[in-house]
C-alpha cells in the first residue's frame, strides 16, 4: 500500500545549518555524522557507488570556521564528475576500471574550495541518458518519498536527488541536460535550479551533450541554490527583492499540461491560486513554438548526435555492456548526417530567437515540471514500451528550457500527504538572478499557503 512519508520537521538547510553552527546549537562534527549514518542506512540503498564514500571521521573533527559558504557542509556528487583520484564510470561497468581522475573537475574544485565535505559520489543513469533514474548495473535509489511503494527518483542525477531528499547530504551537485536536476528534484520534493549552461563551466565532467549539458545543483531550499549557483558560477547573484504584486507570469497552454494526472493537476491549479492571491499577475499563453521543437528534433535530436559522437568507439567495442534502453538512445545519432546536425543546429537558434520574443515582458512562465508523479520502479523495469512512454512525460517540459539554453528551477507544491510535485519557473538564457529572484517569492508564498 502507498504511504507518503509523513510530514515531519523540515530537513534543515545550509542557511539554517550555518545558523546552528554560529550560535553553538550543533557543531560540524554533529552535522557530518548525522549526514555520514543517513548514507549508511536504508534510506539510501543504490544511492552511492560501490566504495565512493569519503571517510569522513577524519573530518569532524575539523572545526566549523563559517567564512567560506559551504563550510562543514556535506555534498554528494554525481558520478558524472572527475574527482581527485577516484574513476569516474558515469553509472557503467564499462568506465570502471577506467584510470582514476588526476584532478578534480572545476565543479567540484569550487565546492571544495568553499568548504565543503564530499558526502560521496552519487549512482545515476548511465551516462546521464534518460529522465527515469534506473541503473541496472548498480541499482535504482528509491524515492523516499513513498513509504509504502518504491518509486522511481528521476533522473538522471537519481542519487544526488535521494542524498538530498533524505539528508545524506545537503547539496547534490548533478547535471542538466534535458531536465537530469528538474525532474528528480520535482519527484522527490526538493528544489533543482538549472542555470544557464554557459555560466557554470563543465570542465572535468563527462558530457552527454556539449550543446545542452549544464553543471547545477540540487537543495532543500531557494536560498540555497543561490548560494550554490554563486559558488558554482562563481559569481554573485543579485536579487532585487522584486515582490510577487509586481510580476507577470505567464502559463503555457501548449504541450505542457497535457496528460497531468490528478495529484498533479490539483497540485498545480492550487499553486497558480496561491500566487494569484499573493498578488501575481498570471495569464494563459499559447505558445506555440512549442509544438514545433517534434519537428526540429525529428532526426533525432542533439543529445542523440553529440552522444554519440563521443561514445561510437566505445559503443562499437563494449555495446553488450551498456543498458540497453541507453544504447538504443545513443545510437539514434549514428544515423545523423553532418547536414542534418548543422541543420539541426540552425534550427535551433531560429527556435530560440522566435521564443525569446514571445517572452519579452514577461518575468517567468510556469508549468508542471513534470506531468506526472513517480510511477513505481517495478512497473518500469522490465517493460520498454512502459519505460520509453514514461521517459518522454518526465522530459516532456523541462527538456524545452535546455533547447531555449535558458534557466529553470523546479519547487515543490504539494501538500503534505500528497506525493511530490514540482512547480517549474522558466525563462530564457541569463534571466537566471530575476528567476532565482521570483523563485524565493514564490517558495514563501507556497510555504505559507501550508
Amino acid at each position: 500500500m502507498s504511504q507518503t512519508r509523513p510530514p515531519d520537521s523540515p530537513l534543515a538547510d545550509i542557511h539554517s545549518t550555518r545558523e546552528a553552527l554560529k550560535s553553538g546549537e550543533t557543531r560540524a562534527d554533529e552535522v557530518l555524522a548525522r549526514a555520514a549514518a543517513i548514507s549508511r542506512s536504508a534510506a539510501c540503498r543504490h544511492v552511492y557507488m560501490p566504495a565512493s564514500l569519503d571517510s569522513m571521521e577524519q573530518l569532524k573533527a575539523a572545526p566549523a570556521g563559517l567564512a567560506r559558504p559551504l563550510e562543514s557542509i556535506p555534498v554528494s556528487v554525481k558520478d558524472l564528475f572527475d574527482v581527485a583520484g577516484q574513476t569516474t564510470a558515469a553509472g557503467s561497468t564499462v568506465l570502471a576500471h577506467a584510470p582514476a581522475a588526476t584532478a578534480d573537475c572545476l565543479a567540484v574544485a569550487r565546492l571544495r574550495a568553499a568548504g565543503a565535505v564530499l558526502a560521496g559520489r552519487t549512482n545515476m543513469v548511465e551516462f546521464a541518458f534518460s529522465g527515469v533514474g534506473t541503473n541496472p548495473h548498480y541499482g535504482t535509489p528509491v524515492n523516499p518519498a513513498d513509504t509504502g511503494v518504491e518509486r522511481i527518483p528521476g533522473g538522471s542525477s537519481s542519487g544526488a536527488a535521494v542524498s538530498v531528499a533524505t539528508g545524506a547530504a545537503m547539496v547534490g551537485l548533478g547535471s542538466d541536460t534535458g531536465g537530469s536536476i528538474r525532474i528528480p528534484a520535482a519527484l522527490c520534493g526538493i528544489v533543482g535550479f538549472k542555470s544557464t549552461a554557459r555560466l557554470v563551466p563543465t570542465t572535468g565532467a563527462l558530457p552527454l551533450s556539449t550543446s545542452l549539458d549544464t553543471v547545477c545543483a540540487l537543495t532543500r531550499s531557494v536560498r540555497d541554490a543561490v548560494t550554490v549557483h554563486e559558488v558554482l558560477a562563481a559569481r554573485t547573484v543579485q536579487l532585487a527583492g522584486k515582490p510577487l504584486s509586481s510580476c507577470r507570469l505567464a502559463v503555457a497552454r501548449t504541450l505542457m499540461q497535457d496528460g497531468m494526472d490528478s495529484t498533479v493537476t490539483q497540485a498545480f491549479e492550487r499553486a497558480l491560486q496561491v500566487l494569484r492571491q499573493a498578488g501575481a499577475q498570471i495569464e494563459y499563453i499559447a505558445l506555440d513554438e512549442i509544438g514545433d521543437l517534434a519537428a526540429i528534433n525529428s532526426t533525432g535530436g542533439l543529445s542523440a548526435a553529440e552522444s554519440y559522437a563521443w561514445h561510437r568507439q566505445l559503443i562499437a567495442e563494449h555495446e553488450a555492456d551498456y543498458d540497453p534502453r541507453v544504447a538504443r538512445r545513443i545510437l539514434r545519432g549514428a544515423s545523423m548526417g553532418a547536414a542534418d546536425y548543422i541543420d539541426l543546429l540552425a534550427a535551433r537558434r531560429q527556435w530560440i530567437d522566435r521564443m525569446q520574443t514571445r517572452l519579452d515582458g514577461v518575468d517567468a512562465v510556469l508549468s508542471p515540471t513534470v506531468p506526472i508523479v513517480a510511477p513505481s520502479i517495478a512497473s518500469v523495469l522490465h517493460d520498454d514500451d512502459e519505460f520509453f512512454r514514461v521517459n518522454g512525460l518526465l522530459l516532456r517540459n523541462t527538456s524545452v528550457v535546455n533547447m531555449l539554453d535558458g534557466c529553470a528551477i523546479s519547487l515543490p507544491c504539494h501538500t503534505p500527504g500528497q506525493l511530490p510535485v514540482g512547480l517549474m519557473l522558466w525563462h530564457a538564457a541569463l534571466r537566471d538572478d530575476t528567476l532565482l529572484d521570483l523563485a524565493l517569492q514564490v517558495e514563501s508564498a507556497l510555504t505559507q499557503s501550508l
